[in-house]
């Protein structure tokens, strides 16, 4: 006898339950309280930034812990996004973004000095890259999970963009690190290496996928700022000093992560939608 309240393990198995939970989603608190944390992340984040400016310097700990305070909200947010779709075809999908967004979240509490005393490393900095590192190894096979799911297979587009980010990369790299790279940086230099083509891959992917479904522009906006949040921490650590450097980072950092957060949660649907439209005319065949 099955279990009437149990919910669907996957489309396939349950069509018509996995399209009505994407069908509701509207009419559940998630939305309401997706909105709630999206407004405690813009709060958090300006305020941190106004008492950065007005407050004493952005090195004080109400502007810190704002900026924090920030990433955790879109850590509570994709874990809230998960919850919803855990036990359905976007579930993996979902876990895999709100992993990403922990990792780099403890990657922002590496670079703010708050987690040396507990895993020391050295450099924040290593820490930073690790977690940040990790985060988009998570984001990764999430794009890939999403392209299996939304049926978006098409490889001239996938590796073309892939590629051209890759590119972008490489030399950004080589311009900012290589190049500017002083005595006390180097020890980083080819560390920075593959974390930069990593982040690239990450928006490489996501802007294939953009490219076949615009319903996955939000995601791929967000990889893209994570980048260039990237390049400009790169600029101020090997070539000096970056004015506004932290609005500078801060404001492209942090937008990117609420973007791959939100814009995640967004095209989950799709993903329930395209496995149950699938599985629709199977069972049909099979019931005649």
């Amino acid at each position: 006898m099955t279990n009437p309240v149990a919910r669907p393990r996957s489309a396939a198995e349950a069509p018509g339950a996995s399209a009505g939970r994407a069908d509701a989603l509207d009419r559940t608190p998630l939305p309401r309280l997706a909105r709630g944390l999206w407004l405690a992340w813009a709060v958090c984040l300006a305020l941190a930034m106004l008492w950065g400016n007005l407050g004493g310097g952005h090195a004080t700990l109400p502007a810190t812990w704002g900026r924090m305070g920030a990433s955790l909200a879109l850590v509570a947010a994709a874990w809230v996004g998960f919850s919803w779709w855990r036990g359905s075809d976007a579930g993996r999908f979902s876990a895999l973004i709100a992993l990403g967004m922990t990792l780099g979240t403890w990657g922002d509490f590496y670079n703010a000095e708050l987690l040396n005393f507990m895993a020391p490393l050295g450099d924040p900095v290593l820490g930073g890259m690790i977690c940040f590192g990790l985060g988009h190894v998570a984001y990764i096979v999430a794009c890939v999970n999403a392209a299996t799911h939304a049926k978006l297979n098409n490889r001239a587009v996938k590796y073309g963009c892939l590629a051209a980010w890759l590119v972008v990369a490489t030399l950004g790299w080589y311009g900012i690190v290589y190049v500017g790279a002083s005595e006390k940086t180097r020890d980083l230099v080819w560390p920075a290496l593959p974390y930069s083509l990593l982040l690239a891959s990450t928006a490489g992917l996501a802007t294939g996928l953009a490219a076949q479904n615009r319903q996955f522009r939000p995601l791929a906006v967000g990889t893209a700022l994570f980048f260039v949040s990237d390049m400009l921490l790169a600029v101020g650590l090997f070539r000096g000093n970056l004015p506004y450097s932290t609005e500078l980072v801060w404001l492209t950092y942090s937008p990117g992560q609420m973007l791959i957060v939100f814009g995640a949660l967004a095209v989950c649907p799709l993903l329930i939608r395209n496995v149950a439209t699938d599985a629709a005319p199977h069972r049909a065949g099979a019931g005649g």
